[in-house]
């Protein structure tokens, strides 16, 4: 059996069905002698007989080293620039209690979004001062709580939040440590919603100067002639319980190459020498953002940290030095490309069906494998059209490739896990599917939809493997409605 008509153009037909392709898996990952996918040497068929089916499995020593990965790629770039970097891992990725501790034990600080994210951390321990918390529509609660924790900074995302974080530092008497985030016009390569730099959008100031909008309506800054960005610097340097850290950006998601890192710093830097003329004064801290892609298919090329880490300590080097800028404490924000790749999830195949799709040749055979999970557990597919791939996890088979569509159980045409994949042949009712680079986005995302229970996470280290979330059962999912 040939290639098919029905493959995107970046999916090849496999030489070997069986094999597993290098960089799509954690660290840990691999054929087992008998045949099912392993991870660190446990397989996949005595992980589902303990914790069942659908399960995220989580390889920690990988998620432990690519972590590390990154503090010290960066740390070797900016050593001779700043001593270092701080690197906040992007809780929104994956977060439980187990994941803020091993952050916190691999030299990491913790960048959360939400009053639970926070809570997450606290109960892990993780030190306030390592914690930053972020969001565009922060609660009064939620900021009550990060300012009498002490944390170590507040990602302000406009000059209305600005003035709600002063007033309730105010109320307080507490000094409120901040950092603005500002949009530079920086538009990532990446897909339409998940791009966070463009002036259009909810987050963020904007660097654009203060005329009035075309429609005449004008926007925040305009009345003070500035952007509003340089508006919220004023007023954060103006307010004697506001400790103005410095800047923040994020240009984007599942970003491959450093370009764009590089334009975003550079003119941020910029601004910070703006800020420099315009107050007399050096703002000692840039946040870069995260973003780093992960290879989810044979199509995606991630760069390794140490040259992100590279490229972006040459660009503030040199935009530093034409500036006479102090180089600023710099700090980044992985998440995806720390959790995503150190994760694969397991599904039991159940129902599959052949159907005949019409081509410029004819007609070609699709194969619908449904499994026991879908866009309750991975919503990523509905909601960016994204692309995964998988494997027959179970067992090997001679059996010829055929060109398949993993698809779950919901009540969703759209519910589609991997839209195109070359699988066996012969999959079948009670055969397991392997799913990689599901670490992000993927459990952080999880519904009740069709009131299906959250599946469990289990983390892999040093071949033991360990419940670090438990799989959700209808007495959870009944426990909330009160007419049970």
């Amino acid at each position: 059996m040939g290639a098919s008509e029905l493959a995107p153009d970046w999916l090849t037909l496999p030489a070997d069905v069986n094999a597993l392709r290098p960089g799509l898996w954690a660290a840990g990952v691999a054929r087992a002698g008998d045949g099912q996918v392993a991870v660190q040497g446990l397989g996949v068929r005595d992980l589902q007989a303990e914790y069942g089916t659908p399960l995220f499995v989580l390889d920690e020593d990988d998620f432990r080293a690519r972590a590390r990965s990154f503090k010290e790629a960066y740390d070797a770039a900016f050593a001779d620039l700043c001593g270092g970097v701080d690197v906040y891992y992007a809780g929104k990725a994956f977060l439980s209690v187990e994941v803020a501790r091993w952050v916190a034990e691999e030299g990491l600080r913790l960048d959360t979004c939400t009053g639970g994210e926070l809570a997450v951390a606290r109960r892990a321990g993780v030190p306030a001062a390592a914690l930053g918390l972020h969001g565009n529509n922060k609660s009064v609660a939620e900021i009550e709580t990060a300012l009498r924790m002490g944390l170590g900074r507040i990602v302000v995302d406009s000059l209305d939040e600005l003035e709600r974080i002063g007033g309730i530092a105010r109320r307080l008497n507490l000094t409120a440590n901040v950092m603005l985030r500002l949009t530079p016009g920086v538009h990532a390569h990446t897909h339409e919603f998940i791009a966070t730099a463009h002036e259009d959008q909810k987050f963020g100031l904007s660097m654009a100067d203060g005329d009035a909008a075309p429609d005449g309506a004008g926007h925040d800054g305009a009345a003070e002639g500035k952007s509003p960005a340089a508006v919220a610097v004023s007023r954060a340097l103006a307010d004697p319980l506001v400790n103005l850290l410095g800047l923040h950006c994020h240009i984007g998601s599942q970003i491959f190459e450093p370009e764009g890192f590089a334009l975003a710093a550079e003119r941020l830097l910029t601004f910070l020498d703006a800020v420099r003329r315009d107050h007399g004064v050096e703002l000692p801290e840039l946040d870069l953002g995260g973003g780093y892609g992960i290879a989810y298919t044979e199509a995606d090329t991630p760069r390794p940290p140490a040259e992100l880490a590279a490229a972006m300590a040459s660009v503030v080097e040199s935009v530093c030095g034409r500036l006479g800028l102090r180089v600023p404490r710099i700090s980044i924000e992985p998440g995806r490309a720390i959790a995503g790749p150190s994760t694969f999830t397991l599904y039991e195949a159940g129902v599959r069906k052949t159907v005949a799709v019409d081509t410029a040749t004819g007609t070609s055979p699709r194969r619908y494998v449904s499994v026991d999970g879908g866009m309750s557990d991975n919503a990523r597919p509905v909601l960016y059209d994204a692309d995964y791939s998988a494997v027959l996890a179970s067992r090997v088979t001679a059996a010829e490739p055929i060109v398949s569509r993993v698809v779950g159980k919901h009540c969703e045409s759209g519910d589609i896990v991997v839209r195109d994949v070359y699988l066996p042949e012969d999959v079948a009712a009670g055969d397991l599917i392997a799913v990689p680079g599901t670490g992000a986005y993927c459990w952080a995302l999880a519904s009740n939809y069709n009131y299906v229970g959250r599946p469990a996470v289990v983390a892999v280290r040093r071949g033991q493997a360990r419940l670090i979330i438990r799989r959700e059962t209808e007495a959870d999912l009944l426990a909330r409605d009160m007419g049970a």
